[in-house]
């Protein structure tokens, strides 16, 4: 558990990051700040492991005040993923993920242990370990920040904006990945981020900031749902309110069930005369036991037709997707601020098994903008044509 009991930080000049905040957080819970810029987030965070110090008040960690420990000893149990990664580029990707279990005296043994556990957690082959920062891509070695911050196996793990400057396919596979291995390893995760998607998609409580002190902490749905002033509101924006209201949730209850798709070893012109007899332009490919691989589309088949036989020589691997269970509002921004036709749903074994489109959301914006109109409507049409004694009966 960690507590902040009126936490304060003042610097030189008088200028106060933080107010007098009083937050409680859960074993096991994934926290996550957000805040206009200079609302004291960052700071709030970076006080959990003295990288900054509180002016006044305690912060406890399982009822230890912090300033009673040694910051460097503190700072060794408590995983840290920065926004700029921070992989030293003269180790390899083995010595940067075993840095903090190696200064704890792990055994070789132990640390090898680690390193290869964690590394299979995040889909990448055992051989990464010999390679170097450079030689990866920008997802794989923000993955590898994430792993080296659980490679001590620390109960806390802070994460200061980690995925702000990663391309929408990656960060969403990463905010995934995050939030699976947080569920999966039972660890405190404290988030930081400007992103109120990113918020919403990943906390199981958000902490509202605004000039140093907290505006509301709560559940993303109760805040959705009772926003506590204008600010927030004004925060989370009108579309997202919006989408709160229906009374559909998940994408299990809009999605079209086993959506068409092909596996890698069809021809282009198999794919093709399956795309003419379902009426679409588009296909997701699986392989035998139903697992998403990527997808074609007429223009990718067109563009290659000539020189490709399969349509696992020419099908695109990175496909953004939803799992089965995920809040509609988290769908809802992917479709419709990037512009997707589409987004398929998985389960916990990435195997295709349904698909939200666009003309879904269609239906559930109408209902949700105006059907409360048009039911508002039918009641006043009513009151119209009834009269004052049956309206007090």
């Amino acid at each position: 558990m960690i507590e902040f009991k009126n936490i304060s930080k003042v610097y030189k000049g008088g200028k106060k990051a933080v107010d007098n905040i009083n937050l409680t957080f859960n074993d096991g819970e994934f926290i996550v700040f957000i805040g206009t810029s200079g609302s004291g987030k960052t700071t709030s965070m970076r006080m959990i492991n003295r990288m900054i110090e509180p002016t006044s008040g305690q912060i406890l960690i399982d009822g230890e005040d912090i300033m009673e420990k040694d910051p460097v000893q503190l700072r060794r149990k408590i995983g840290y993923v920065i926004q700029q990664i921070g992989l030293m580029p003269h180790m390899t990707i083995y010595d940067n993920i075993v840095m903090v279990p190696k200064l704890l005296k792990w055994s070789e043994e132990e640390q090898r242990e680690s390193a290869e556990r964690l590394l299979a957690k995040v889909d990448m082959p055992k051989e990464f370990l010999a390679r170097y920062p450079g030689e990866l891509s920008g997802g794989q070695q923000q993955r590898i920040g994430v792993i080296r911050a659980l490679a001590a196996d620390q109960d806390i793990i802070l994460m200061d904006e980690p995925f702000g400057a990663l391309d929408p396919i990656t960060r969403d596979a990463l905010q995934e990945l995050v939030k699976e291995l947080q569920k999966e390893m039972g660890k405190t995760f404290i988030f930081v981020t400007h992103d109120m998607d990113e918020a919403l998609k990943l906390a199981d409580r958000i902490v509202i900031m605004q000039n140093g002190r907290v505006v509301q902490f709560d559940t993303p749905d109760n805040i959705l749902a009772e926003p506590a002033n204008q600010f927030v509101e004004d925060f989370i924006g009108e579309d997202r309110l919006i989408m709160a209201r229906p009374n559909i949730q998940t994408v299990d209850q809009v999605m079209i069930k086993n959506p068409v798709s092909v596996t890698p070893g069809k021809t282009l012109s198999e794919a093709i005369r399956l795309m003419r007899d379902k009426r679409v332009d588009s296909l997701f490919v699986t392989d035998d036991s139903g697992v998403l691989k990527g997808y074609v589309d007429i223009e990718i088949i067109n563009r290659n037709r000539k020189h490709a036989t399969s349509v696992g020589d020419i099908m695109k691997e990175e496909v953004s997707f939803v799992r089965e269970g995920t809040f509609l509002r988290d769908t809802v921004q992917k479709i419709l601020k990037r512009g997707f036709k589409n987004i398929p749903v998985v389960d916990d074994k990435n195997r295709l098994i349904g698909l939200v489109t666009r003309t879904s959301l269609v239906d559930i914006v109408y209902d949700t903008i105006w059907g409360e109109e048009e039911e508002k409507g039918e009641k006043v049409s009513a009151l119209e044509t009834t009269s004052p004694e049956e309206i007090n009966d």
